[in-house]
């Protein structure tokens, strides 16, 4: 009750500003060869909606990206001349009263801080929109777009309110609302895209809703990295994150020298060190959907059997992201008191992340989809950078990870453990089967975004 009673006075109070501005746009009319991409999130964390912008960008639109600026975009996105960001305000959650007042009110406010800065930018031929979050974005992009003769697309990374259940559970009151508002302000788009068949088949089957799959694809920037880049990447990280230091220094004084490389001081020449521990990486948002105690648990194992006298080089694991349960998992970590494993969880920036992947030795990814229709891109991302990758199995993973084909699928602790005595045994050896994986990436030929995008996207959009 609170909580509705704070909207309808938000919605007195704001509604008839944002209408008179909307009417003095409206006499504008749409611009044909401009989008607003909307992400109610950090842009920066947002690599498909950053990829959307630039390929509008690419094939002449100018692009308006709106969304929460907490961390820095890619560059290509930062230095486009076509691409304008405009920062929405993140509201933190109130810090007293019942959390469905709390959730209301951050709810009323984004609503009506959304559509003001709709209001407030030129007219668009369409809005792209990312869902999740959908609530309350889906209906305000829908009203703005009523108001300024703009089409809604909305890009269905996941369900919102399938996210929502792992905090809450299923059954919880919001999670139900959730799910209700989803599935019908969802139908109000006037084109719909997902990230995989099984998604566009659910939308088909049980929302009413038709979308064309659009796969998430690597960007250009996804490859293997040069062992001279590998190098100067790991001595800048060594000055931050001490697990890429070299545990010993060089005879030669003029010798550079990381925990996986060396610069030699005459020729300029770069080389593995002979004896470097296997890098091993991983990418989360430290959220529900992703237990890196099986991975922790693995390296456990993996650890016992060096001690048991296997032939098995060390371990750097290196985690990247940010989200609410990195302190959880860091804490769990620290108390491992692992002797041949190091384990790093650094916050990359967006140019280093994928010279990382493209200088690893093995991916391993722990995402489990909240509705089991979504794809993790971390994994699209690895095999551009022709990276193998051991992934946690779950409903349509196997759309993107073929077993024993491009990657391996493990379903718990002890099969990853497997995996990963598998992988290493052979380490560094053409004969071994990491070698093998890393042959078939590069052989597949994979199709980048842009080129995915131009014969998906752009000709659904070309009546513009």
């Amino acid at each position: 009750m609170a909580a509705s009673i704070v909207a309808l006075l938000a919605l007195s109070l704001f509604l008839p500003p944002l209408l008179l501005v909307a009417w003095k746009h409206w006499r504008w009319g749409r611009t044909a060869r401009h989008v607003i991409v909307v992400v109610l999130g950090d842009v920066g964390r947002s690599p498909r909606m950053q990829y959307h912008a630039l390929s509008l960008a690419k094939s002449g639109f100018s692009v308006t990206l709106l969304g929460f600026c907490n961390s820095k975009p890619h560059d290509e996105l930062l230095q486009s001349d076509k691409i304008q960001i405009v920062g929405l305000t993140d509201l933190q959650r109130l810090a007293v009263g019942p959390h469905v007042l709390q959730y209301g009110v951050k709810v009323v406010f984004q609503a009506v801080h959304l559509l003001w800065k709709l209001m407030c930018t030129e007219p668009a031929a369409y809005i792209f929109l990312q869902n999740p979050p959908g609530l309350p974005a889906i209906v305000v992009c829908w009203f703005a777009g009523c108001l300024r003769g703009s089409k809604l697309v909305v890009d269905w990374h996941n369900y919102g309110y399938s996210i929502m259940g792992l905090v809450h559970g299923p059954s919880h009151p919001l999670v139900l609302l959730a799910k209700w508002y989803e599935k019908l302000c969802g139908r109000l788009s006037h084109l719909n895209l997902c990230v995989t068949n099984a998604m566009r088949d659910d939308l088909a089957e049980n929302w009413g809703i038709k979308a064309v799959t659009v796969y998430d694809k690597p960007a250009s920037f996804f490859k293997e990295t040069p062992l001279d880049l590998q190098h100067q990447l790991f001595v800048k990280l060594s000055h931050t994150y001490p697990v890429f230091r070299a545990c010993s220094e060089s005879s030669d004084p003029g010798t550079e020298r990381s925990a996986f490389t060396e610069r030699d001081a005459l020729s300029g020449a770069v080389t593995h060190l002979c004896g470097r521990p296997a890098l091993l990486v991983s990418s989360t948002s430290w959220t529900e959907d992703e237990d890196f105690s099986i991975l922790l648990a693995a390296l456990e194992k993996f650890e016992h059997l060096i001690d048991s006298g296997e032939s098995l080089p060390s371990l750097v694991c290196v985690i990247t992201g940010k989200g609410p349960l990195k302190d959880y998992y860091s804490r769990l970590i620290c108390q491992k008191g692992f002797r041949h494993i190091q384990v790093c969880t650094p916050w990359l920036e967006a140019e280093d992340y994928p010279l990382l992947l493209g200088s690893a030795d093995l991916g391993v990814c722990l995402h489990r989809s909240s509705s089991g229709l979504d794809l993790p891109m971390k994994v699209v991302d690895m095999f551009g950078c022709c990276l193998p990758v051991c992934a946690v199995k779950f409903q349509c993973l196997h759309e993107l990870v073929k077993h024993e084909e491009n990657g391996l699928v493990f379903e718990d602790s002890e099969e990853l453990a497997v995996q990963l005595q598998t992988l290493f045994s052979k380490f560094a050896d053409p004969a071994g089967k990491l070698y093998q994986f890393r042959e078939s990436l590069r052989e597949s030929e994979q199709l980048r975004w842009d080129e995915s995008w131009e014969r998906t996207v752009l000709p659904l959009i070309s009546d513009t």
